[in-house]
């Protein structure tokens, strides 16, 4: 027993090393900033599902075209001052907030901007609301009760009111869109090849395969809020706000043929299929309801 001593105590020694190697390696893989490529992955979709373009994501690796993958292979997913945004050219604040998985009227309320939203490039925002932006936006305000007066026996003399500053006039409110009754439509024909996922390959919405130059149709009435290549991983995108509540979005254009602004109605023609900012020719669809990505599938009319 006494000769098969030193034998247990160097398994027990290089046991515990292995194990914190393991530990070490386990935290590494599931930390911020790192991915592991999932079977079905490529690097477009995990470029999209980061907010960034696919491009920065291959340089950040030192993968080249064509930009293959394999399964449990680690990926650097390169974090820049997470918690906040600079605002860069063509961006407009529902763009960031599309970006972001959050509703623009939020991220508004969280950097005291007001309607009709208008930001600057270089202007830095917060993506976490804070306690005082939240109490504004949930319309709740301190209560100010004004101090009374104290006795005196000494008489003052009273002094001359300053005349009143002119009342400053209050911010224009967002004009609240109706409740849009269209129904939900197709925004392009062809076979959905990828569908909703919250889970494994994540996927914000759904893609439909087509042809180039193939029309890509608003679902519904609303009104354009982005039109631009401004979001990473979304190529030429074209974002609609229906009303209150829902809005969608269509990625990957060839062309744009609206602009920021527009109204459109339900079934109009808004661009033409593309492959921008991937690698196939597609149209990637998205519904999002109050910031938050829902599955186009429960929306749209079975076919």
């Amino acid at each position: 027993m006494t000769g098969s001593q030193p034998l247990v105590t160097m398994i027990g020694k290089y046991s515990s090393v292995l194990l914190l190697a393991l530990l070490l390696w386990g935290c590494a893989s599931s930390g911020p900033g790192t991915y592991t490529v999932q079977r079905g992955d490529t690097l477009y979709s995990i470029a999209q599902r980061h907010g960034m373009n696919y491009r920065d994501l291959a340089a950040a690796n030192g993968i080249k075209y064509p930009y293959t993958l394999k399964p449990g292979q680690r990926l650097r997913i390169p974090m820049d001052n997470p918690g906040y945004h600079t605002v860069k050219r063509g961006e407009t604040l529902y763009s960031i907030a599309w970006a972001y998985g959050l509703d623009y009227r939020q991220l508004a309320s969280a950097n005291g901007i007001a309607y009709p939203y208008t930001i600057h490039p270089g202007q830095r925002l917060r993506l976490v609301a804070t306690p005082a932006s939240a109490s504004t936006a949930s319309g709740s305000r301190p209560v100010t009760t004004a101090p009374k007066p104290v006795a005196s026996s000494t008489t003052r003399p009273t002094p001359t009111a300053k005349p009143a500053a002119p009342a400053q006039k209050p911010k224009p409110a967002a004009p609240p869109m109706p409740t849009n009754k269209d129904p939900w439509s197709w925004p392009a024909n062809g076979k959905v090849i990828e569908t909703f996922s919250t889970s494994g390959r994540v996927n914000k919405g759904i893609d439909i395969a087509g042809q180039r130059g193939q029309p890509v149709q608003s679902t519904r009435s609303g009104k354009v809020v982005y039109a631009g290549t401004g979001i990473a991983g979304y190529g030429n995108l074209i974002i609609v706000k229906h009303d209150e509540t829902y809005l969608s979005a269509y990625a990957h254009n060839d062309r744009i043929l609206v602009k920021e602004g527009d109204a459109v109605k339900a079934g109009q023609k808004i661009a033409e299929m593309g492959d921008s900012g991937t690698d196939r020719v597609m149209l990637h669809f998205e519904i999002r309801k109050e910031g938050k990505p829902v599955d186009p599938a429960g929306y749209l009319p079975r076919r």
